[in-house]
């Protein structure tokens, strides 16, 4: 390959649309979003070399919260300091909020009607294979030993059996990971992930040899500011929707849990949806659980993180309110951990030390999302109880959704759209019959 020459400094405008452009392309889950921004960032661009790239997404992925969100905001903040990051990280987020609000009040308006019911009959079964398909795809990646295929067993029997709640699953698992991490650091340690493969395209902007920036550097004072603003943001929202109607008030509740939930989103959002069903439906009661499933088909067909589901619980629960609190609280803690912790790993550069507990906690959530699958399953399959029979037509369209995703690796949203069509059938025949 001819070198090209080093691109030439890019200015905050020109980054800004960029990342605006890539909060309305950013389709196809962390995989799709990360591999969209290394085709844009690193091989055509060339803003960011390979070599810095993938040190950002492997700090990213050890950070509990949406990675690849993570790791927009990481290379926004190196590019264009603090800003930067916020512009890169913000608008990777916000054209799925406005999306989502606009789908959720269209759901809860005309949910009910033939059309839309029939959309969503037959989404419903294509998010259930959607969810197996991820616990197998997560669990070819993370189950190298049959110790780590015991722990994922051990997971699912916990929520399963014994309804352990999930923090409390992580935890176990992360402490596994660490003491398995010094007794059998093979099986407990090592890669994993979705990052490219090294590649060269030619000198880029911000090189493997190209200087920290000033403003990149490690400095404790500017930790200990940083961890301090995002913990005032956080506690005066906080304090204030507490003030507006009272602890108990639903808008706290919903502030205090989706704090909580962006703190355990280790493995992605499919290891967190179990503890958001958790709470917003068997707690909270929110929602109910088709409408949970509803709300995990509509984050899968907009734009943003999958964690964006957390719009629609909160929209279900509280209106527009609910959905700027549940996307305000899940999303802080992303830009605290990166303006945080980014300029140690950009200052050292050197190996993080996290595999070994998000090898246990990577594990643990296979077992977790395979319960969430079947538990999805059980509302898709029998709608009306074990006693109201079996539902075929959504058996066999939960089928041909798992095949075409497993057997042909489709796309998300070419199977969402054909099962959407067959709902509609359905739907249809059985109003003729």
């Amino acid at each position: 390959m001819s070198d090209p020459g080093r691109p030439p400094a890019v200015s905050f405008w020109e980054a800004f649309r960029f990342w605006l452009k890539l909060g309305f392309i950013s389709f196809g889950g962390p995989t799709g979003q990360i591999a969209i921004m290394h085709q844009e960032l690193v091989e055509r661009r060339r803003w960011i070399s390979e070599k810095r790239f993938l040190h950002a997404l492997n700090y990213c992925m050890v950070l509990p919260g949406p990675e690849a969100q993570q790791l927009a905001t990481y290379i926004g903040w190196l590019m264009h300091r603090t800003w930067g990051g916020i512009v890169a990280g913000g608008l990777f987020v916000l054209p799925s909020v406005f999306i989502l609000i606009a789908l959720s009040w269209i759901y809860v308006a005309w949910g009910s009607v033939p059309l839309v019911a029939g959309i969503f009959y037959g989404i419903k079964p294509a998010v259930v294979a959607i969810v197996l398909a991820a616990a197998w795809r997560i669990g070819q990646r993370a189950l190298r030993h049959p110790a780590l295929w015991g722990v994922a067993a051990a997971a699912f029997v916990a929520i399963f059996a014994f309804d352990v709640p999930f923090p409390a699953i992580v935890l176990a698992a992360a402490l596994l990971g660490l003491a398995g991490g010094q007794l059998a650091p093979r099986l407990f340690t090592g890669g994993g992930g979705h990052g490219p493969a090294h590649e060269a395209y030619g000198p880029a902007m911000i090189d493997d040899d190209t200087p920290t920036p000033a403003h990149a550097l490690f400095r404790w004072w500017e930790f200990w500011a940083c961890l301090g603003a995002g913990l005032a943001l956080w506690a005066l929202v906080l304090g204030a929707l507490a003030l507006a109607g009272g602890w108990g008030g639903t808008l706290a509740q919903m502030g205090w849990f989706f704090t909580k939930a962006a703190l355990l989103t280790f493995g992605g959002a499919y290891a967190v949806l179990p503890y958001v069903f958790q709470g917003a439906v068997e707690h909270y009661g929110w929602l109910t659980a088709p409408q949970m499933i509803d709300g995990l088909a509509l984050g899968e067909t907009t734009p943003g993180p999958l964690i964006m589901v957390v719009a629609f619980v909160g929209f279900l629960g509280a209106g527009v309110a609910g959905a700027l609190v549940a996307t305000y609280f899940t999303f802080l803690p992303s830009f605290v951990f990166i303006f945080a912790g980014a300029p140690f790993v950009e200052t050292t550069h050197g190996n993080l030390k996290f595999s070994a507990p998000l090898t246990g906690i990577t594990a643990a959530v296979v077992g977790v999302i395979v319960n969430l699958a079947l538990f999805f399953a059980w509302h898709v399959l029998w709608p009306r109880g074990w006693d109201g029979g079996f539902d075929w037509a959504s058996a066999v369209i939960g089928a041909a959704a798992f095949v075409a995703l497993f057997r042909f690796k489709a796309g998300i949203m070419p199977v969402i759209g054909a099962c959407a069509l067959a709902g509609l059938a359905v739907t249809f025949v059985a109003r003729l019959a």
